[in-house]
C-alpha cells in the first residue's frame, strides 16, 4: 500500500485529496507547518529522510481571503506560499529520491486559441468582446484550450495580471529545470458541498453575477484524476485538469435555476468595466484549457456538463447558521 504525504490537507483543495485517499485506502500523513516548518529546506529533508513517502502531495499555497484581491495586500506571503515553497519542496524532494506533485492552477492564463478560416491561429486574451461572443455563438468548434506547451499569457512575464497568477506562474517557472514532479494545474474548483470556496455556491451568492468563459474543475475528479496519474506512472510533467469542455456563467446559473429553483432572479454585470469599477480590485483570469495531453494518458474524467449537472442534482446545501 502506498504512503502519502499532504501537505495543506485541511484546506479546501487538500481535503478533496484526503477524502480520495481514504477512499482507496491508502496510507496518508497531514503534515502541518505547526508540526514541521516544511517552507525551510533543512528542516523538511530531514523529515522526508526520517520516514518513508512514496508521494508528496502540495496543496498547500496561498489564494487570499476572501479571494484573489486578498493577495493584492499580502504580496510577501503569496510569493512565499506561489512560488518559493515549490522551489524549497522541488529541492528537497529530490534530496530524498521522493516523487511529488504540485497543484497549480489554470489561472496563469487568459482567453483562448481560435483557429481562424484560413487555418491560422489567434489567442484571443478577452473572450467577451462582442466580436468574440459573436464568433463563439457562431462558430464553437473554432475555440481551443491553451496547452501545457503554451506559455502562459496571464502572469509577471505577459501582463497585466493579478497577483496571485503572476506569483503561480513564477511557481511553475521555478520548476522548469527540476524533474521528477506533476504540475497539476486546478481551475475554479467546484463541487456539491456548499461551501465559500466552491464555484457553485459563489455564483448562487453574489448580488450581481460577472459572465464569461472558462474551462473549471470538479474537485473530487481533479484529486482523483491526479492520484490516477501518479498510480499509472504517468510521465511526470504539467497536466491541465480540468473537466473537458468549457461554460459560460450564464449558462451555469440557468442550470442552478432549473435544478435547484433558487427563487431570486440573477442579475450580471453589464461589461468588464463596471465589474472592475464595483466588485474587484484586481484582473481575473477567464480562460480555455486542453486537456489532450491529460486524456491521452488514458486517465478517465467527466464532461463539464456532466460534472456541474451532478453536482447540482446531489447539492448539499451549508447548515442554516
Amino acid at each position: 500500500m502506498p504512503r502519502i504525504l499532504v501537505l495543506g490537507g485541511t484546506g479546501y483543495v487538500g481535503s478533496a485529496f484526503v477524502q480520495e485517499l481514504q477512499l482507496r485506502g491508502w496510507d496518508y500523513r497531514i503534515l502541518r507547518r505547526s508540526e514541521v516548518d516544511y517552507s525551510q529546506f533543512p528542516v523538511l529533508l530531514r523529515f522526508l529522510r526520517s520516514e518513508r513517502f512514496d508521494l508528496l502531495v502540495n496543496c498547500a499555497g496561498y489564494s487570499g481571503k476572501p479571494n484573489v484581491d486578498g493577495c493584492e495586500l499580502e504580496r510577501a506571503d503569496t510569493l512565499l506560499g506561489n512560488a518559493t515553497l515549490p522551489l524549497t519542496l522541488a529541492c528537497a524532494c529530490s534530496e530524498a529520491g521522493i516523487p511529488w506533485g504540485h497543484v497549480s492552477s489554470g489561472c496563469i492564463f487568459s482567453g483562448a486559441k481560435v483557429r481562424n478560416p484560413d487555418g491560422t491561429v489567434r489567442v484571443e486574451r478577452d473572450l467577451m468582446t462582442p466580436r468574440v461572443q459573436e464568433e463563439l455563438v457562431q462558430f464553437p468548434e473554432r475555440f481551443h484550450g491553451f496547452t501545457e506547451a503554451d506559455e502562459p499569457n496571464f502572469s509577471f512575464r505577459n501582463g497585466p495580471c493579478s497577483f496571485y497568477s503572476g506569483s503561480k506562474a513564477l511557481g511553475e517557472e521555478v520548476l522548469l529545470n527540476h524533474s521528477g514532479h506533476f504540475v497539476w494545474r486546478l481551475r475554479i474548483p467546484f463541487n456539491s458541498v456548499d461551501q465559500s470556496r466552491n464555484y457553485l455556491s459563489k455564483v448562487q451568492r453574489y448580488s450581481k453575477v460577472y459572465d464569461n468563459v472558462n474551462s473549471i474543475s470538479h474537485l473530487g475528479d481533479f484529486a482523483r484524476v491526479c492520484l490516477d496519474l501518479w498510480e499509472k506512472r504517468a510521465a511526470f510533467g504539467t497536466y491541465n485538469v480540468v473537466n473537458p469542455g468549457w461554460v459560460t456563467t450564464r449558462k451555469v446559473v440557468s442550470r442552478i435555476q432549473a435544478v435547484l429553483t433558487p427563487g431570486r432572479q440573477y442579475e450580471f454585470w453589464r461589461d468588464d468595466s463596471e465589474f472592475y469599477a464595483q466588485a474587484a480590485k484586481t484582473p481575473r483570469s477567464n480562460c480555455i484549457l486542453d486537456v489532450s495531453k491529460l486524456l491521452a494518458t488514458g486517465v478517465k474524467i467527466r464532461s463539464v456538463d456532466e460534472a456541474i449537472e451532478d453536482s447540482l442534482l446531489h447539492w448539499k446545501p451549508a447548515p442554516q447558521a
